[in-house]
């Protein structure tokens, strides 16, 4: 935590915490539960998951922490120190050999994507804590079962899936390799799974209680479309889609760190399949599933991006982990973690400005000074002149905006329900501007409603733009 929050300060500095679009859109969620035309529970939104905004939706609600992300980013570095802690102990478990232990924490604490992430309020850090944790508790558990014992997996596994979507995977693959697992040692098949149910349950309700909210909200169970371009040239190719998580897995980390990893992974699976003693070394391969997410977004034509391949970087330090650990002799195995946290900063030099997901976050930084033009036409906030605005395409946009006092109860969005559907048919009632986005992935859902429907527009005059952002003010008694 020490070490997060010194990487945290010096990216906050550089003026980075906040330059990813969705760190900015994480912050919009949490705070228009209060902060809203229509504030409620129904703010919560039901596109992404939950329990990040569920987790900063009081201190969000301070200016200060809204405008700088100062408590998500909190959440993050305590994010990843649970989610190093946990891989440590994953190892000690597996292998009894604490340098193996702190060689797998050490390679996943000293990667600059990750120290990146947990600087910002981006929900990886928390899908990290809750997967790796959950997956700690589940090996602990199948080394001494109880039925106490399994209503805190059971809860640990919940609250990863109200977390991020790539922890649905993760939770089926751990809970059936948990089933094999008290199999090999000893348990009928019958009572092996019996106990898993128990652990299931909880995460089962937490994914049907998302389900429901979601229908409530937006009427459908889950949606899993529409809300991007297909763009990626892995559409529809399922090879290729592969192929795209494996590049973006050895950018994130290196080759010879990825090679130990993958080699560490054939290490736990053979373990699980030969030894019954150490079954449960076939649990951590769970972590893998984290993969499943991106792959079918890729292979659905959604835009590549490094991001979605840094949850892997937690297998990848467990399977290299595993290498040094599985080494017969104690000096070996010193050696062998040694030479990992070696390789792991000549690979990755912690505060590298040129790791691939720093360079991502900063891809929209250009776009701000252009932003900041078009707020400034909209002049000072006035009480009763609302601004129309899809949150969908534009909540980075509302959060910047906050700096020059604009908040969130000040646009009107998808999440104001009637009201929005109402402007859609005829804004003039209702706002005083109209914000679009025209460029990015061919223009938001106001762009292309005023393509289809010029008339949208009447009674409008477009007074300024800048990246992709047109303002339209409506004219004095119109």
């Amino acid at each position: 935590m020490v070490g997060g929050a010194f990487v945290a300060w010096h990216y906050h500095r550089l003026g980075l915490t906040l330059s990813h679009y969705d760190a900015r859109g994480h912050l919009i969620v949490a705070r228009r539960i209060a902060d809203s035309i229509t504030p409620g529970w129904q703010q919560i939104g039901a596109v992404w998951l939950p329990l990040p905004h569920l987790l900063n939706a009081i201190p969000v609600q301070f200016d200060l922490s809204y405008r700088t992300g100062a408590s998500a980013v909190a959440i993050s570095i305590a994010s990843y120190a649970i989610a190093a802690g946990s891989i440590g102990w994953i190892l000690l478990m597996l292998t009894s050999s604490i340098p193996a232990a702190a060689a797998g924490a050490a390679i996943f604490a000293l990667n600059p994507n990750v120290l990146y992430l947990q600087s910002t309020p981006m929900t990886e850090p928390l899908l990290l804590a809750t997967t790796t944790a959950a997956v700690a508790m589940l090996i602990a558990w199948c080394k001494e079962p109880a039925q106490k014992g399994c209503q805190s997996v059971g809860i640990a596994f919940a609250l990863a899936c109200v977390t991020r979507y790539e922890a649905w995977p993760v939770t089926i693959s751990a809970l059936v390799a948990a089933a094999w697992t008290r199999w090999r040692h000893g348990d009928r098949l019958a009572d092996a799974i019996r106990g898993i149910r128990a652990i299931a349950l909880f995460p089962a309700v937490a994914i049907a209680g998302f389900a429901i909210f979601s229908r409530v909200v937006i009427g459908e169970w889950f949606l899993a479309g529409g809300f991007f371009v297909p763009e990626n040239k892995a559409l529809g190719d399922p090879m290729l889609a592969a192929a795209e998580i494996g590049w973006g897995a050895r950018a994130l980390s290196g080759p010879a760190l990825t090679a130990a990893g993958v080699a560490g992974l054939g290490i736990a699976v053979g373990l699980g399949l030969a030894s019954r003693r150490r079954a449960e070394a076939s649990i951590v391969v769970a972590l893998l599933a984290m993969a499943a997410i991106p792959w079918v977004a890729f292979l659905d034509g959604h835009p590549f991006r490094i991001r979605y391949m840094v949850p892997l970087m937690a297998i990848e330090a467990i399977g290299a982990g595993l290498v040094a650990g599985v080494l017969p002799w104690s000096r070996a195995r010193e050696a062998a973690g040694v030479a990992l946290v070696l390789l792991t900063i000549y690979e990755l030099r912690p505060l590298d400005p040129s790791a691939p997901m720093v360079v991502e976050a900063q891809w929209d930084r250009p776009n701000v000074p252009e932003r900041a033009r078009v707020t400034a036409c909209l002049g000072a906030p006035a009480q009763g002149r609302k601004i129309m605005a899809s949150m969908g395409s534009l909540g980075h946009y509302m959060q910047e905006a906050s700096a020059a006092g604009f908040a969130i109860r000040d646009f009107l969005h998808e999440g104001n329900g009637d009201i929005w559907l109402a402007a859609l048919v005829n804004p003039k009632p209702f706002v005083g501007w109209i914000l679009v986005e025209e460029k990015a992935e061919g223009g938001d859902m106001l762009a292309r409603l005023a393509r289809e429907k010029p008339s949208f527009l009447d009674g409008f005059d477009r007074v300024c733009d800048g990246a992709g952002l047109s303002l339209y003010r409506r004219r004095s008694g119109g």
